[in-house]
């Protein structure tokens, strides 16, 4: 294997890990459903060295639990391997919506 080519895996391992993270990362309010299915993650980089970039939402700007979540977020990012730094950011634009939670969480939690 050349070393561009484990590079590329290696990036994209970490990133895959960094994604399963968030999936254990969850909203109290709604316990069912990782932040990350249910579409609070509007950004998510990460670059061949590690490097972590993160923008997230909440439900909604007065969530009683904001610095749990936002904590827990950048834990998960934090502990998973392969990961050398994060820079994580809380966003409110766009404000988030029912309509941004993707189609397959919807169908799963029989939001229709």
């Amino acid at each position: 294997m050349q070393i561009d080519e484990w590079k590329k895996q290696m990036f994209q391992s970490t990133h895959d890990l960094v994604i399963e993270s968030l999936q254990k990362v969850f909203d109290p309010e709604m316990p069912s459903i990782s932040v990350y299915d249910l579409g609070l993650i509007y950004l998510l980089e990460t670059s061949e060295e590690g490097a972590v970039k993160c923008e997230h939402t909440l439900t909604s700007m007065a969530c009683p639990f904001a610095d749990q979540i936002c904590n827990d977020i950048e834990t998960a990012i934090k502990e998973t391997p392969g990961v050398t730094s994060v820079k994580r950011d809380l966003v409110f634009e766009p404000q988030f919506t029912m309509d941004m939670v993707p189609e397959e969480t919807k169908l799963i939690m029989g939001w229709y």
